[in-house]
């Protein structure tokens, strides 16, 4: 993912971070051990590099894990080429939460690993662990599908979870937003995009995580989630602050991500996605950590998972519709 352009509107933002157990939520709890332990499990495969064991003992585990909650789980298979001429074994794993309804949410997280961290000029040549950057969006969306299968015929909205495969083996050179294949990151959101598992599939709106775990993270209001879907963007950071978590929700306008899977989903598929990603609110810059081997179990802080992890709960239990 690669920033473009920046919008800067410091307004009021909270200080402090509120305890996650001082939170009273009219949703389940969302459990923050539970989901670090999902991503230390896929952390725990080795970086999931398309094309190595480790990716497809961990997307294995992704569709055994969706399955056991509850949902029905799709493999999306395909067969993209990189920017640097490989072919890949790739999946798009979807899974599915009440399939009748027609009012739809969708969330999303990428699953993938960068074969290479480029970012860190000693090791350049090494893959990343993104236990921040992959593992931790996902960690997350495994935690909702376990607490929404638990708590049974209370959300009556349907909730598509998909895990985007092959978002991290792009060319670093710089791109921008306009362009068409993104530098060739992003392969399985464009695919999907293009390829909806279901071909009339749509969805009022959706939600994309991508690094939601850093310890004291904070995510501004993205500029093309904005852009896309603004009211959308403004429903979440007012869930946020109302649960106590406007410290990592801050209410300022950032830079804009234009290479992340939201795009393709806004531009190709025209659903309304935001993103929630961590910025430096000043540089634009992303988590420390960012495409190194140091992205590491050691970046992941519980707190923060909970923080998206409760916010994006609540916002799907508001969408609840009354009963007939």
């Amino acid at each position: 993912m690669i920033a473009v352009g920046c919008q800067s509107r410091q307004q009021e933002t909270e200080t402090t971070r509120a305890p996650a157990d001082a939170v009273q939520s009219r949703t389940p709890a969302f459990t923050e051990d539970s989901a670090y332990y999902f991503v230390k499990q896929q952390v725990d495969f080795g970086p999931r590099v398309p094309n190595t064991k480790a990716h497809e003992s961990c997307g294995d585990y992704l569709v055994r894990k969706l399955r056991s909650f509850g949902w029905q789980a799709i493999e999306q298979k395909f067969r993209p080429t990189t920017f640097d001429g490989k072919k890949l074994n790739a999946r798009n794993i979807i899974g599915i939460y009440n399939p009748d309804a027609k009012r739809r949410i969708l969330l999303a997280a990428h699953w993938d690993s960068r074969p290479f961290a480029d970012a860190d000029k000693a090791q350049k040549n090494s893959p990343v662990p993104a236990a921040n950057d992959g593992a931790s969006g996902v960690g997350v969306l495994l935690e909702i599908a376990r607490t929404i299968g638990q708590d049974k015929n209370n959300l009556n909205i349907g909730v598509d979870i998909i895990f985007f495969d092959a978002e991290d083996w792009g060319n670093s050179g710089g791109t921008g937003p306009d362009d068409e294949y993104m530098g060739g990151f992003c392969l399985g959101s464009q695919y999907w995009a293009q390829n909806k598992h279901l071909p009339q599939y749509s969805a009022y709106y959706g939600i994309l995580l991508d690094m939601v775990g850093a310890k004291n993270a904070t995510f501004p209001k993205e500029s093309l989630s904005m852009m896309y879907a603004g009211d959308v963007v403004n429903k979440v950071w007012d869930t946020a602050k109302s649960l106590g978590y406007g410290a990592y929700f801050v209410d300022v306008t950032g830079f804009g991500v234009g290479v992340d899977d939201h795009v393709a989903v806004n531009k190709i598929a025209k659903i309304p996605m935001i993103d929630i990603i961590h910025l430096d609110p000043a540089s634009g810059s992303f988590f420390e950590h960012w495409h190194t081997v140091h992205d590491t179990m050691e970046s992941i802080d519980p707190k923060t998972l909970k923080a998206v992890g409760q916010t994006v709960l609540e916002v799907l239990y508001l969408e609840n519709t009354p009963p007939a």
